[in-house]
């Protein structure tokens, strides 16, 4: 069957009351009586269809009454305009074709573990919920080319294989290259300041590798970044460059995947927030109110809402759990069983925040200036922000080496992290670097790296230098955050974490 016989489900509005073919696979069934309900699935959208006994060969009409979940084929039929139905449109089939049956598919409607549905991961792509974070991880890529296509940007392409340093060395992977010890990439940016000297504004896109072990929710060991630098900028320059893109980014999947959000259950009332300007803390700002009673008050307050909400958890499971020992017929007992697993889920991440909140509390009571912020004490500064928030001017030490000490203040650097609201956390991370040759080469030694590794990287403050400066946005924590998607795993199609490399 060539593609222009068939229509897709995302066009079916444009064909309504005309006889069209669709491909694709069976998301669910439901046999009532002479009558079954199939929502297949296309790649674009799901559909309804309707099959009625008498209106299609008897053989046809029990082959699609036990056809298993994921079964490819083809229908035809008329299609019907009703907004009951998901996506708006229907189609009563007059003919259907099975191209391939399943039986057992392995990820049913039933809860499945992390492990489970992470060696399945060539399957879980079908699921509605990783389709609807696919889409949105599409608009969210294209949306970053357009930007800074569209603002007079340049791409350059940067090495994976590197033999510098870029952030901390303890998360270098390092590979055997022909006998030579390399590294693979922690970021361009090193790399994208000698095409900023060239081009004025450039930006990198890539895969990133960072050999950390770390198990949370934040990390992988492979993701993917962008990442500008502009020559002839400054801190606040780079604020507002930041603010922009990322505003840009929010606009065009609110424009384009509004239906993806609303299955996804992310809040798109805080989403429409998301514009100029954002909140800006300088680090010395947020320690004050980690360790003050703005936090303290804070977690006290949240603490409370998650023992509320656990109450009405608890009431709820209870009430269906009656319900699903009483006689109803099977799609309800289905529909309850659905709820339960979505309940209980989210009892199960109440119970970790009731757990965890102390801890948060105890760290950002604890916590000295001088240290990086954790992902403890970022979740604190951005749940108590309804928009993304600056955090600017970090400690020195806790920086990395390029980047540019403040002249005003000889502790810290011209640097900012931005914090995604709702306890997401760090998206961003970016600042002026230092551009001063004999500032930078006391920087190198001082970090016990090797001069001469550098030697090209300092002919770029040798030769003409200018200040400049850039940051890089993760991919995944930017699609976990506009998705409300709790884990970045689910946020890349195969995803590599210290303790799971799968397909």
């Amino acid at each position: 069957m060539s593609e222009n016989q068939t229509t897709p489900v995302s066009e079916l509005e444009n064909h309504v009351d005309q006889q069209v073919t669709l491909t694709g696979w069976l998301y669910n069934s439901r046999a009532g009586g002479k009558v079954l309900f199939l929502v297949l699935r296309d790649g674009t959208g799901l559909c309804q269809c309707i099959v009625e006994k008498g209106k299609v060969p008897d053989e046809t009409f029990e082959a699609l009454k036990h056809l298993g979940q994921e079964s490819s084929l083809a229908v035809t039929g008329q299609v019907r305009a009703d907004q009951r139905s998901v996506g708006g449109c229907e189609l009563a089939v007059t003919a259907a074709e099975v191209i391939c049956p399943t039986a057992d598919y392995p990820i049913t409607p039933k809860a499945h573990g992390v492990d489970f549905l992470l060696k399945h991961r060539h399957l879980h792509f079908r699921s509605q919920r990783q389709w609807s974070i696919g889409r949105i991880r599409h608009t969210v890529i294209d949306a970053i080319r357009r930007f800074f296509n569209d603002n007079g940007f340049t791409l350059i392409d940067t090495p994976i294989f590197t033999t510098i340093v870029g952030e901390d060395q303890t998360s270098l992977f390092e590979v055997d290259y022909f006998g030579t010890p390399l590294h693979l990439t922690q970021t361009g940016q090193l790399y994208l300041e000698s095409a900023a000297m060239s081009f004025g504004k450039v930006y990198c896109f890539g895969p990133t590798f960072r050999a950390e072990k770390s198990k949370t929710r934040r990390h992988l060991t492979e993701f993917w970044m962008v990442e500008p630098e502009v020559a002839f900028i400054d801190l606040p320059g780079l604020l507002e460059l930041a603010e922009n893109f990322v505003s840009s980014i929010v606009a065009r999947v609110l424009k384009d995947n509004r239906t993806d959000l609303e299955t996804l259950g992310a809040d798109i009332a805080a989403l429409e927030k998301i514009q100029p300007p954002f909140y800006r803390l300088t680090y010395t700002e947020a320690v004050d109110i980690l360790t003050g009673p703005k936090a303290n008050d804070f977690l006290a307050k949240q603490l409370q809402d998650f023992q509320n909400t656990k109450k009405e958890l608890d009431t709820k499971i209870a009430d269906l759990e009656t319900q699903q020992g009483g006689q109803m017929k099977q799609w309800k007992k289905d529909k309850i069983a659905a709820e339960l697993i979505e309940l209980r889920s989210q009892l199960s991440e109440i119970d970790t925040k009731i757990e965890n909140n102390p801890k948060h509390a105890q760290l950002a009571a604890d916590f000295r200036w001088g240290k990086d912020l954790g992902g403890s004490d970022e979740t604190i500064i951005s749940l108590m922000h309804d928009k993304p928030v600056f955090v600017t001017h970090y400690p020195k030490q806790a920086k990395a080496f390029y980047m540019k000490t403040d002249r005003a203040n000889e502790k810290v650097v011209e640097n900012f992290d931005l914090l995604a609201p709702e306890g997401f956390g760090e998206i961003i991370g970016g600042s002026v670097r230092e551009d001063d040759y004999d500032v930078l080469l006391d920087k190198i030694n001082a970090e016990g790296l090797d001069p001469e590794t550098y030697d090209w990287y300092l002919d770029l403050r040798r030769y003409g230098s200018v200040p400049h400066g850039g940051f890089g946005l993760g991919v995944e924590r930017t699609v976990a955050w506009i998705t409300a998607e709790k884990h970045i795993r689910q946020c890349i199609p195969f995803p590599r974490m210290a303790d799971k490399v799968y397909i």
